[in-house]
């Protein structure tokens, strides 16, 4: 890893073996997820017209991160991570073929919702750790930047302009058939990543009688005592309740405060997307030219400053430059964050060390949702905008120590 000057340029992944399969896996995922993540909310208000079953639908969709997130990571660890991910994966095309059938068949209830929205995340809580433990054994370390950055792009593309805009047609052939895809995709996916082949990441010897608890705390030791990626958790913490507010009221901001109606929410969405792809392809040339760290904190800069200006300024042009330029940011900010996770976790540890972060930060998005709804109620519509601006500046003053960190220019060792 790097925080200072433009080095020589990094290999690039090779699209033959392993790591053109795990993209077309994850991109065939995202594509099926996205079909489902659009029908799902419509499903539900015609199912009841009372918002706190509905809101339990997607709190559901949190709660195992929080309860579970932390074993996900130490059971990613502990097992053969190509295989967690392709049973998950039938286990979850399973659950949605079942869904499918329950919804062609009109039995489909508010209460099947939640537990369905329950159940995939708890299996998500497994897949993605081991997701992210995998590639550094399926593409070289120098290619790591550029894997993660082409695989978190096929997947905006995949969701954002491929799936949506098919959600109408998908419903218009029935109401099931939006489920069917997803499963359909789990299905072809678990068949893609069983198909991998890579040797498995150096684990240390693991005694007789050690517990999932002792394996969790030690992840959770090894990000808390490694000063760049403490701060950078923190960082993430900070700006993932941030954008739970953001994203909870970014409705009513735009059709309320904007004025510019459905039309221009779309518009604002289109802006964001497009600005996520544009960062994806350029997310590996930027952390080249500046460092990974002084990306992080340059682009939280240059984030607060578009959140500011979608807060202050009463404009849909000015919105969608903002909400453009800070997509262009926050796919840069994740495609820097999970490489430096990969480079800096100890080998065998990436699973628990990644778990630590992402329970933080998916926990952070609920508290953000309400703060959101608070501030809109109390202090207007753009209030959630200039508050989120607030927590991401606080994310910079996070990520400042690892700017200061000895030996952050250094790869770090491959074990503790």
């Amino acid at each position: 890893m790097t925080t200072g000057a433009a080095g020589p340029a990094p290999a690039v992944p090779a699209w033959r073996g392993g790591y053109g399969r795990l993209w077309t896996a994850a991109v065939l995922s995202r594509f099926g997820d996205a079909l489902r993540g659009a029908a799902l909310p419509l499903l539900a208000v015609r199912l009841t017209d009372d918002p706190l079953p509905v809101s339990l639908v997607t709190a559901a969709g949190f709660l195992p991160w929080l309860l579970f997130g932390l074993i996900g990571g130490a059971v990613a660890d502990r097992v053969d991570q190509r295989r967690a991910m392709w049973s998950v994966d039938v286990l979850r095309g399973a659950l949605m073929a079942a869904f499918a059938v329950a919804v062609a068949l009109g039995l489909a209830t508010i209460a099947l919702l939640i537990a369905l929205a329950f159940a995939l995340t708890t299996l998500q809580t497994v897949f993605d750790n081991a997701a992210t433990a995998l590639l550094p054994s399926v593409v070289p370390g120098s290619a790591l930047s550029s894997a993660n950055a082409r695989l978190m792009t096929g997947q905006q593309i995949a969701g954002s302009f491929v799936a949506a805009p098919l959600v109408p047609a998908a419903l218009a052939l029935g109401a099931a058939v939006p489920y069917a895809a997803d499963a359909a995709t789990y299905l072809v996916a678990a068949a893609l990543v069983a198909s991998v082949r890579g040797s498995a990441p150096e684990r240390k010897p693991r005694s007789r009688g050690r517990t999932l608890r002792r394996d969790i705390a030690e992840g959770v030791r090894v990000l808390w005592r490694d000063r760049v990626l403490r701060s950078l958790c923190l960082a993430n913490a900070l700006s993932s309740v941030g954008m739970g507010a953001l994203i909870a009221t970014l409705v009513l901001h735009v059709t309320g405060w904007l004025d510019a109606g459905e039309a221009g929410y779309a518009a604002i969405l289109t802006a964001y997307g497009a600005g996520s792809v544009v960062g994806g392809l350029v997310a590996g040339r930027a952390t080249r030219r500046i460092g990974q760290a002084r990306a992080l904190v340059l682009g939280l800069v240059l984030q607060t400053g578009c959140l500011a200006v979608l807060g202050s300024v009463r404009s849909l042009p000015a919105a969608l430059a903002a909400l453009g330029v800070f997509g262009v940011i926050g796919m840069i900010w994740n495609v820097t964050e999970v490489t430096m996770l990969q480079q800096r976790s100890p080998s065998g540890m990436l699973g628990r060390v990644s778990a630590g972060s992402r329970t933080l930060s998916t926990g952070g998005a609920p508290l953000g949702a309400v703060l959101g709804g608070a501030a809109a109620a109390f202090w207007g519509l753009n209030a959630p905008a200039l508050l989120t601006a607030g927590l991401f500046a606080l994310g910079v003053l996070a990520l400042l120590p690892a700017l200061r960190a000895p030996g952050s220019g250094e790869t770090p060792p491959a074990a503790v």
